[in-house]
């Protein structure tokens, strides 16, 4: 197995755990008074979201990457 295919692993395995950090934070006393106040997740939430995303998309494709 090639180092690009296990960086990729790793990065989408590193996604998926920041994309379930951010739901389990989504779910904290603190996120839900900012949600009952502005509408809208904290930045810490959005910013595991966001970079869970990034590093699920980018891992995906070097892992599937032919070569």
């Amino acid at each position: 197995m090639s180092q690009t295919k296990i960086i990729g692993i790793a990065l989408v395995v590193l996604g998926l755990g920041l994309g379930f950090w951010g739901y389990k934070e989504s779910g904290g006393f603190g996120s839900q008074v900012s949600r009952a106040v502005t509408g809208s997740d904290t930045n810490r939430v959005m910013t595991f979201y966001i970079g869970g995303g990034v590093s699920l998309v980018v891992g995906l494709y070097l892992s599937m990457k032919k070569k």
